[in-house]
């Protein structure tokens, strides 16, 4: 038997007619394809947040039922037709927008089993990522690579940062339960801890507040603290940002590869840049 090649890794007749309209947008149909299927997810979605108002579903619950299995039959029909159309389908069930779309129509087939489970049927408000491509902002995804690429980088001295403002927070909310005290509301130090994250991070619930006047000085100090605390992740990120951005941008096609699903690949490449498959 003849072994499989990369260059073998291809498709023909309907279901390499059948990927370019539900995985592309560079045609009519797969535009077409890609706008129908981002109404029928805005149409779902507004389903069940319609459900969740008591009046409308006291009159039109059965109707809304209906409807809700009506697209969760959809996306699974549509689901099938992505598997069937990939050379490798366990690539794209693993993949990012591969367990997005297996997501959209888990809910309702749990709802069954799970009362409530329905619920969860919202989290297909993430497979509007797909207007993306529809909208050919592809360069988008290389400008998503920059970012996650700098959070990387960005990740020991960001580590660092956290477990200082841990070891902050914790002399700060000491310090105020030695101040003010159980008698003032800072019963014990974890409550003092809690009120120093609040107001280190400039959220100021309000639930908690100093009553003495070297509280409030202290507390004041903290405040002020907490601008300048703010500032500092942003920076470590916006400078390995700057220096991961490349100077010249490529364009990027919407092309995804028959088989391993993935995208973001230049306008002229011919194969795939992650398993070697011709595009």
């Amino acid at each position: 038997m003849e072994p499989t090649t990369p260059e073998r890794e291809s498709l023909s007749g309907w279901r390499r007619r059948w990927h370019e309209i539900i995985f592309e947008s560079d045609t009519p149909a797969g535009r077409a394809f890609d706008l129908a299927l981002i109404a029928s997810i805005l149409a779902s979605v507004g389903l069940v947040m319609l459900e969740s108002v008591d009046g409308l579903e006291a009159g039109y619950g059965a109707a809304l039922r209906v409807g809700e299995w009506f697209f969760t039959i959809l996306f699974t029909v549509e689901y099938a037709m992505r598997l069937l159309c990939v050379v490798r389908p366990w690539k794209y069930v693993f993949s990012w927008l591969g367990m997005i779309d297996l997501l959209a129509i888990v809910p309702t087939y749990l709802g069954v089993l799970l009362p409530g489970a329905h619920v969860l049927i919202s989290l297909r408000t993430l497979r509007l990522l797909r207007i993306f491509r529809i909208l050919k902002l592809a360069n988008y995804l290389k400008e998503a690579e920059v970012l996650r690429r700098a959070l990387v980088a960005s990740q020991p001295k960001i580590t660092v940062f956290l477990l200082a403002i841990a070891a902050l927070v914790t002399v700060i909310g000491s310090l105020m339960y030695v101040i003010e005290g159980p008698e003032n509301g800072f019963t014990n130090i974890p409550v003092g801890i809690y009120w120093a994250i609040v107001t280190l991070t400039t959220v100021g619930f309000g639930d908690i507040t100093p009553k003495t006047l070297p509280g409030q000085l202290f507390a004041s100090l903290v405040m002020i603290l907490g601008y300048a605390i703010i500032a500092v992740p942003t920076g470590i990120v916006t400078a390995e940002m700057t220096r991961r951005t490349p100077d010249r941008e490529e364009p990027v096609s919407t092309q995804c590869c028959m088989a391993c699903s993935a995208g973001g690949h230049d306008a002229d490449a011919r194969f795939c840049k992650y398993c070697g498959a011709p595009l």
